[in-house]
């Protein structure tokens, strides 16, 4: 099934409710932006894969003050995928209370559910090199 603009509209706003919920620090609206039983990704952070919303949750308090202040995400791309789930990919930026920040990369897969698109994996990437690596050759 084909996505609708509404439906890239709903996906959009779902992903950039995420950081306006984490940053009002509103962890019992998770359910709000992830399935029950999401998978989020963070290996590349040097961490096990969270599983389920409260794990998610568990994560944030823990974190607690390490948190970003400020989730900032851009540059949404969502496309169709065969078995009628949604991906998208964004970018996103955090800023810690010391004024630092960094930048990764969303990679989403989303389900339609009965509430709404509701994200079921997702995978940040870190960007630490210019350009990926890619340099001039020769």
């Amino acid at each position: 099934m084909a996505l609708t603009l509404e439906d890239r509209f709903a996906i959009t706003e779902l992903i950039s409710m995420h950081g306006h919920l984490v940053d009002d620090g509103q962890l019992d609206r998770l359910d709000e932006l992830f399935t029950p039983d999401v998978v989020y990704d963070l290996t590349e952070f040097g961490q096990d894969p969270l599983v389920g919303v409260a794990a998610i949750r568990e994560a944030a308090l823990t974190l607690g003050a390490g948190n970003p202040v400020a989730h900032h995400v851009t540059n949404v791309v969502v496309l169709e995928s065969a078995d009628g789930r949604a991906r998208a990919r964004s970018k996103g930026l955090g800023v810690m209370a010391d004024g630092s920040c960094g930048s990764a990369t969303y990679d989403d897969t989303l389900v339609r559910t009965p509430d709404g698109w509701r994200i079921s994996h997702r995978k940040l990437s870190v960007r630490r090199v210019a350009l990926n690596g890619v340099t001039r050759s020769g």
